[in-house]
């Protein structure tokens, strides 16, 4: 048994106020022609599959050209969906129920109500059935008719809702078992505070929503989807497969790919990626002005110059756009603070430039002559 584990499309996402459609567009069309070469029996897309709960039409528009350019290369591969923190559940399960007889699976809503599960898919090969359970993300507040509230009355915690959730399911340790879900899952023993965010990703204060991965050691392979950096949560078979296109700066230089998932007989997983290459890449620039000039690409850039002294040149932002016309940050590194503390005491008999020298702490050779110059000057016109 063969599938591919996606998640995180956001398709919609404009990347530092820029249209990033153009590059969506291009990524999803090499997932698919990857999925020609590789036929899976299975594609996983383990949510937020847009950036917005309610996507605009372009985004609808480009999200339909995928699942439809997917289905027709690969019309007997079962296309497997869930909805992340980013949709809209109610709009994801829109169709559920005939999508699901073209072999599209596309579920946006968890159990909600007592007599409701997660919806299991089943595929078969020559070692008996894969049970694929899927799990769109999902709030305490969304399953207070299962669980009513906690011994305070207050909501069930994120941990203990997806607890309580799979000890609801009748799963057969004896098959083999896929879970797809889209939380924030830590490895026993570590804090949420552990765990490399990206700029791109929503965080809730304190992770609240952190859910211990031990929840994950029934299933054979956990898909998981929600954290942009490719991540194994304490076993090479819990996957994080990242976000198919880097969305935020924090992400530049990191290794986008499509996990291809290979199951045998029962305990036997084999885990492969393929990389994604994109339109254009995010990059992250350090240097001074004319370093960094040197360096003009197309790519998605973001810059931080180094120049110690004020750059005193008018079409500055201007060069640096005209060098990366895909120009997504500029900043200027802040080199020192001035420490005011202990400057002098009222007792030392000091001269201007000597008070002034210390009070203002590590003055380079061209600074100090500078001052020299202003104390001379102020001398001049007393």
């Amino acid at each position: 048994m063969k599938f591919f584990h996606l998640s995180d499309l956001h398709i919609g996402l404009k990347l530092s106020g820029r249209d990033f459609m153009e590059d969506q567009e291009y990524i999803l069309k090499q997932i698919v022609e990857r999925a020609k070469e590789e036929e899976p029996d299975g594609v996983v897309i383990a949510g937020d599959i847009y950036d917005k709960a309610v996507p605009s039409a372009e985004a609808a528009t480009v999200f339909d050209h995928f699942i439809s350019e997917l289905t027709k290369a690969l019309p007997k591969t079962v296309v497997m969906m869930i909805s992340g923190n980013h949709d809209s559940a109610p709009r994801v399960n829109v169709f559920r129920s005939i999508l699901s007889k073209q072999n599209i699976h596309m579920v946006g809503m968890p159990p909600v109500n007592p007599g409701e599960f997660m919806e299991k898919v089943t595929l078969q090969d020559s070692f008996g059935d894969v049970n694929f359970y899927l799990l769109p993300f999902v709030r305490p507040s969304m399953v207070r008719m299962l669980f009513g509230t906690d011994d305070c009355g207050g909501g069930l915690s994120y941990d203990e809702t997806i607890h309580r959730l799979l000890q609801r399911e009748e799963i057969d340790t004896a098959q083999r078992n896929v879970f797809v879900s889209h939380q924030f899952y830590v490895p026993v023993g570590m804090s949420g505070e552990s765990v490399e965010r990206m700029d791109s990703e929503i965080r809730t204060v304190g992770n609240i929503d952190e859910v211990k991965a031990d929840v994950l050691e029934k299933f054979d392979y956990a898909a998981l989807g929600h954290i942009h950096k490719p991540m194994k949560v304490g076993s090479d078979v819990y996957r994080y497969c990242g976000t198919p296109l880097a969305c935020s700066v924090s992400e530049a230089g990191q290794k986008k790919g499509i996990i291809v998932v290979e199951m045998g007989e029962k305990g036997r997983v084999d885990t492969r990626v393929i990389p994604l290459n994109p339109l254009r890449q995010v990059l992250y620039f350090k240097g001074t002005l004319k370093e960094v000039l040197g360096l003009g690409c197309s790519d998605y850039v973001a810059v931080t110059l180094t120049d110690k002294a004020d750059l005193d040149v008018i079409d500055m932002q201007e060069r640096i756009r005209s060098a990366f016309p895909n120009l997504l940050e500029i900043h200027r590194e802040t080199y020192k603070k001035t420490d005011y503390t202990g400057a002098y005491t009222r007792e030392e008999n000091l001269d201007p430039f000597e008070l002034c020298s210390r009070f203002l702490t590590d003055l380079e050779d061209y600074e100090k002559e500078l001052l020299r110059d202003v104390i001379h000057t102020v001398w001049e016109v007393q």
